[in-house]
């Protein structure tokens, strides 16, 4: 590495330390920053010169396959609950078991290769919440903006006079 190239990876670990230090969550004492700058450094080094790249390739783990702890078609058999693939509970709603796992939706869609339209939440509890908002007008003045049809008149605006 020339000493240019060097001098770049000096100031960039300096830098990317600079904005790591500086983000409030990040809590750090003084004796500690040095050995972060040494580590990016050393990190910013490897990387320029490439070695990180083949070590990567050749270290990286084949892709992990994920076997469903039920089926697709059992995991939706009941209106009540979807059963997850990941560990084969009932769930009235995924979305909450998967971010206990770190996933998203499309995550688990494409963990599991299942269609967009999978369902996240179980069809009764879906309903029930159709129902409710129904109940309580939700998307009612869209219906009723589009059932009219001429527009009321704009009422007079201004000031207006009085004689």
């Amino acid at each position: 590495m020339s000493d240019q190239d060097s001098l770049n990876a000096v100031e960039l670990a300096t830098e990317l330390t600079i904005a790591w230090l500086s983000n409030q969550n990040n809590r750090v004492t003084a004796e500690d920053v040095p050995t972060f700058l040494r580590t990016m450094h050393a990190t910013v080094t490897e990387l320029g010169s490439g070695a990180a790249a083949g070590a990567a390739t050749e270290d990286s783990a084949p892709v992990q396959e994920f076997t469903p702890a039920v089926s697709v078609r059992k995991s939706l058999a009941s209106k009540d609950h979807i059963l997850s693939m990941i560990d084969g509970k009932p769930y009235r709603t995924l979305r909450r078991h998967l971010s206990t796992h770190g996933m998203t939706p499309e995550d688990y869609r494409r963990r599991y290769n299942l269609k967009a339209d999978y369902p996240m939440v179980a069809e009764s509890y879906s309903e029930q919440r159709r129902a409710m908002a129904k109940k309580i007008g939700l998307g009612a003045k869209g219906r009723a903006a589009r059932s009219q049809t001429a527009p009321a008149a704009p009422a007079a605006r201004g000031r207006g006079k009085s004689a």
